[in-house]
């Protein structure tokens, strides 16, 4: 019974395209293939008549998903981490569309707190304000804790989202297999991924102890860097469709003029935000992917406070390392160990040539370092490298596009603080701590530590292991023969030694 829902969803979408305008431009921003584009076209022109208005103030893209409401504006979004995918103009453009619909009653606010939390909300709020903020997902509230007169924020899904968003999220995938069918080309972005990406992400963002569960992590990963606060999760007042945390109190950091009036030092603040992002993002391997001006706050202390914490990243250890020994490779302009590296990783595809890979890498750096210090941007860096290696045939990587992303919107507030600030000479002790870290001689005995634990775990298996292994072999092999004696005490030996290196390990650290 979804197709002809889905079908209809996908008529109404492009008339909606059509009508606003932006169909030809996101198309065109796309580098959509012809028979896409005959098909949108096909879809939308007809039906144009069908599309919804949107708001006029509003460049056409934008307009366009604002119309569609809160499931576009959300997809929107999240396309804007995916400049690979629909240009760097148009993700600049989408980057924008922020709480662009109208709050819902305080009266169905109230209403989902009492019915989520059990119980009557003047026994929780001595306080319950307007809506301060209202977004596609969810809007908040200023309240005041009964109990104890702490001020908090209160978030509130929107009435029967969950449902929209299912409706809509199903169109989405139905078209991601128009779109991959009619252009075999677009299989690299992998469409229908970035819906299940996409899927994941608003899963998350529905279920707002899930949220809550991210900002008491990341609370608790950066409680001892210097300047920066993260609002305490207050469990006992979320659930499923409310969060409640500390109340952020503080200036915009993106309104100059206040921050100029209570005489904050916006040089330090563009260099603290930027160090912050990086640690977060090398040191921890989970950062804020959503870390624009209306995400931060400057206290009285001149503390940096992030809230919202809808869009997280993460990045593995491994990950962290690889491109760290690519920044490296960069900085020293040793093209040939980038290009090494993206091999040694399985980035980029075997059966390519490394030195033309190498050459191709040369065309992103020299430019780059070429260039006025205060006009480096470290988010250029890697989003021209991905240029590069995408020709290659190295395959799109979310959690990578996340992280070049967020990059580039943090590089943005910091310079919109310090429109001279130099990147790298920013940047160049955090990077510098976390290379030393994670690829010097500490780090080597921290693995082999890490390894040596493991092997205790499973010693005394693995003679056992490799006998069923090499009983295999040799059975398969034309000259069969049955294991020796000598094979024997060496199995055993074996086995032996591990378990003295397990105790040891175990005892010493």
């Amino acid at each position: 019974m979804r197709g002809p829902h889905n079908i209809w969803r996908l008529v109404r979408t492009a008339a909606t395209f059509e009508r606003t305008g932006a169909l030809k431009l996101v198309l065109e921003a796309m580098d959509a293939p012809l028979p896409l584009r005959i098909t949108a076209r096909v879809l939308g022109w007809p039906f144009k008549w069908l599309g919804l208005k949107g708001d006029p103030a509003l460049p056409p893209e934008t307009r366009a998903l604002q119309a569609l409401g809160p499931a576009y504006i959300k997809f929107g979004q999240v396309l804007s981490t995916r400049p690979d995918m629909v240009g760097d103009k148009l993700a600049a453009q989408l980057r924008v569309l922020q709480d662009k619909l109208p709050p819902f009653s305080i009266e169905l606010a109230k209403a989902s707190v009492e019915e989520e939390l059990d119980r009557p909300i003047e026994e929780i709020f001595s306080e319950f304000s307007e809506p301060v903020a209202a977004a596609s997902i969810a809007q908040v509230h200023h309240a005041v804790l009964r109990d104890t007169g702490e001020e908090v924020a209160v978030k509130v899904l929107r009435p029967e989202i969950e449902k929209d968003f299912r409706k809509d999220i199903d169109a989405f995938y139905f078209a991601a297999g128009v779109i991959e069918f009619f252009s075999p080309a677009s299989r690299r972005l992998r469409p229908y991924d970035v819906i299940e990406h996409f899927d994941g992400v608003v899963a998350h963002e529905l279920d707002l102890r899930s949220e809550a569960s991210a900002c008491s992590e990341f609370g608790q990963t950066t409680k001892d860097d210097a300047g920066f606060q993260v609002p305490e999760a207050k469990w006992e007042y979320s659930a499923k469709r409310v969060m409640t945390m500390g109340w952020a109190d503080g200036l915009p950091l993106g309104d100059n003029d206040a921050l100029d009036a209570a005489g904050h030092n916006r040089t330090i603040l563009g260099e603290r935000v930027l160090q912050l992002f990086l640690s977060h993002a090398l040191r921890d391997g989970y950062f804020h992917a959503d870390m624009h001006q209306g995400n931060l706050k400057v206290a009285a202390n001149g503390d940096i406070i992030a809230y919202d914490f809808g869009i997280m990243g993460r990045i593995d250890e491994y990950t962290r390392r690889v491109y760290a020994e690519i920044l490296i490779g960069f900085i020293q302009r040793d093209y040939r160990r980038v290009a090494d590296v993206h091999f040694e990783a399985g980035y980029v595809p075997a059966d390519r040539d490394v030195a033309e890979f190498a050459q191709a890498l040369r065309a992103v750096g020299e430019p780059i370092f070429g260039m006025d210090a205060s006009q480096i941007s470290m988010g250029k860096l890697f989003s021209y490298l991905f240029e590069v290696t995408e020709r290659f045939g190295m395959e799109t990587r979310t959690e990578l596009i996340l992280l070049q992303r967020t990059m580039v919107v943090v590089e943005g507030v910091a310079r919109s603080l310090n429109p001279q600030i130099n990147i790298w000479e920013v940047a160049h002790p955090v990077v510098g701590d976390y290379i030393k870290n994670a690829l010097g001689p500490k780090a080597m005995m921290k693995d082999l530590v890490k390894t040596m634990r493991i092997l205790s775990k499973f010693g005394p298996h693995l003679p056992a292991m490799a006998e069923v292994a090499l009983t295999k072999r040799v059975a398969t092999s034309p000259k069969c023969a049955r294991p020796s004696r000598k094979a024997a005490v060496i199995k055993a030996s074996f086995g032996v030694i591990l378990m003295i290196i397990g105790y040891w390990v175990g005892r010493e650290f």
